[in-house]
């Protein structure tokens, strides 16, 4: 919705424009062009884009409208104004939230500079109310953001629920059943020792998956073997776990930027979230996950050849990965996380997220598995 305003805007001022061949009319129109280009070429764009780019695109658009409503004629300003308010949705998508934060506050230096240059004086009247409405903008996409995160973790209680039913609770239960059936055999005694072995074997079993419930739940890898380290040992349990026959995982590139503890554990959640998915629904033969790391930021990039989904649906298996909550909780590092899947054609899941750069020679690339 906020992008659609943005070009019903736009375009509404920029007919109004032509019909009326002022001064500078077609100097505006060319901007006017240019900018709305630049902001379809960002949302056709977004997945493929990075961290560094989305940072660019967010400094032209705002360059670019500001050019914009500097140039307008004073009755003609408050057509360009409102488009501050797409911008700062736009803004608040590309951007973590310091970022964010100082986009903002630009946008709203340029609205009451404009619009008080406009009037002639500063009028509250005339000057409050757009930025009141970037500000709402604001409020309401954190809002959004707090709610997606709740629901994740809702949805993150459910998974752990549905785990714990369909393993523990199932296998203690029909231990329970066999101890009870070898008490009334007890007379018999080959036939009691059996089921003894079967529930020995079965609570065997049971307490595996529990270890398996308990290490998805422990970050501990991270500050054992760093971020690397952790997601070779959750594909290397994956491999054991048979979330795929194949299981392959590499780091490229290196040394990269330093996530930080916090950042690090929300990427390797994403990524355990995303190996459930593809335990549980994908039915994969091959799962590749790849940890790449740019000069400014990392990319992981998790790939399964299973039977992927219809994103669209909202109860397919890929909510499962906490996708809102993923999202909003890397947006606090400036990253974002992208979903490409298809019923039929498997699944890739590609997270980025930037990081402080660290001194020194970028090494070699480097490439292990897990076989």
């Amino acid at each position: 919705m906020p992008h659609l305003v943005f070009f019903v805007v736009v375009g509404a001022a920029m007919v109004r424009l032509v019909s009326l061949n002022i001064p500078l009319c077609w100097e505006i129109v060319t901007v006017s062009s240019v900018l709305a280009v630049v902001y379809a070429a960002g949302l056709a764009l977004w997945s493929t884009m990075g961290v560094r780019v989305r940072y660019f695109w967010v400094a032209a658009l705002l360059l670019l409208w500001t050019v914009l409503v500097a140039l307008t004629p004073p009755f003609l300003t408050v057509a360009y104004v409102w488009c501050a308010v797409p911008l700062a949705w736009a803004v608040l998508r590309a951007l973590g939230r310091r970022g964010a934060t100082v986009a903002v506050a630009v946008i709203t230096v340029v609205l009451v500079g404009q619009l008080t240059e406009s009037a002639g004086r500063f009028d509250p009247e005339i000057a409050l109310i757009p930025v009141a409405a970037v500000w709402g903008t604001v409020a309401l996409y954190r809002a959004l953001e707090r709610e997606q995160r709740r629901a994740g973790v809702l949805e993150e209680r459910m998974r752990l629920a549905r785990d714990l039913h369909d393993t523990l609770a199932q296998e203690l239960s029909g231990s329970v059943m066999l101890l009870q059936a070898a008490e009334r055999s007890w007379d018999e005694p080959d036939v009691a020792r059996t089921r003894v072995r079967v529930v020995t074997d079965r609570l065997s079993t049971g307490l595996a998956e529990t270890r398996r419930i308990i290490g998805d739940l422990t970050p501990s890898p991270l500050e054992d073997a760093g971020l690397g380290g952790a997601l070779r040992l959750l594909c290397d349990r994956a491999r054991q776990d048979g979330t795929a026959a194949r299981v392959r995982f590499r780091s490229v590139g290196g040394p990269g930027p330093d996530l930080g503890e916090q950042a690090a554990t929300a990427l390797f959640r994403v990524a355990q979230g995303a190996l459930a998915n593809v335990r549980e629904h994908a039915h994969a033969t091959t799962l590749l996950v790849t940890l790449h790391h740019h000069p400014d930021h990392v990319e992981l990039d998790v790939r399964d050849d299973g039977v992927g989904f219809d994103p669209a649906e909202p109860s397919g298996p890929g909510r499962g990965v906490g996708l809102p909550s993923a999202r909003a909780r890397l947006r606090e590092f400036g990253g974002d996380i992208e979903v490409d899947t298809a019923p039929g054609r498997g699944t890739r899941i590609r997270v980025t997220v930037p990081g402080r750069l660290r001194s020194g020679p970028v090494v070699p690339v480097t490439s292990t598995a897990v076989r």
